[in-house]
C-alpha cells in the first residue's frame, strides 16, 4: 500500500470525527462480544459435549501463542508508523502488525463454533463478524491489508485442523 492510498483510504475517517468514533466503538464492541462468546462456547461444550472440549481449548490456545511469536519474530511495523500518520482509532503499538492477531483469533473462534455446534449459523456468523473486523483494522489505519488476510488465513486454517478427526 502506498501513502497517497492510505490518505485516501482513512482520509473520510479523519475529516468526520463521528465516523470515526463509530469505527472505534464498533471495532471494540465485537472484540467484545467475540470475547464473551469463546468462553460461553467453552461452558456449553463442558456441559454438553466434553469430549470436544480439549481439542476446542488447546487448538485455539496453541495456535494464538505460535502466532504471537511469529507475530513479535518479525516485527512488521503498522501502516501509521510506516507513512507517519496517527491511526483512525487510538493505538500505540510499535511493530507486531502482521499477522491480525484480532482477525486470527475471531477467525479460529469462528471456525471453534462451526467444530462445536451442529448448526454451522454462529460460525457462520463469527466469520462474517470476523471479514468485518478485517476491514476495521484496515479502514481505520491500524493494519495493512497483508495482515488481516493473513490472520484470517491462519485462524481459517487452523480451524481446519481443529475439525480435522
Amino acid at each position: 500500500m502506498k501513502k497517497e492510498t492510505y490518505e485516501k483510504m482513512t482520509g473520510v475517517l479523519r475529516k468526520n470525527e463521528c465516523a470515526a468514533k463509530l469505527l472505534g466503538v464498533i471495532n471494540k464492541v465485537l472484540t467484545y462480544v467475540i470475547s464473551a462468546a469463546y468462553p460461553l462456547m467453552l461452558v456449553y461444550l463442558f456441559a454438553v459435549k466434553r469430549e470436544l472440549l480439549l481439542r476446542a481449548v488447546i487448538v485455539p490456545a496453541v495456535s494464538f501463542v505460535l502466532l504471537s511469536v511469529f507475530r513479535r519474530a518479525v516485527n512488521f511495523p503498522r501502516p501509521y508508523e510506516v507513512f507517519g500518520m496517527p491511526p483512525v482509532i487510538p493505538k500505540k503499538t510499535k511493530g507486531k502488525s502482521f499477522p491480525s492477531r484480532h482477525v486470527f483469533c475471531v477467525a479460529i473462534i469462528g471456525m471453534t463454533a462451526l467444530y462445536a455446534f451442529e448448526s454451522p449459523i454462529l460460525g457462520a456468523v463469527i466469520i462474517v463478524i470476523a471479514v468485518l473486523m478485517a476491514f476495521l483494522r484496515v479502514f481505520t489505519g491500524v493494519h495493512f491489508p497483508r495482515d488481516v488476510i493473513a490472520g484470517f488465513l491462519c485462524g481459517i486454517l487452523m480451524g481446519l485442523f481443529l475439525m480435522r478427526n
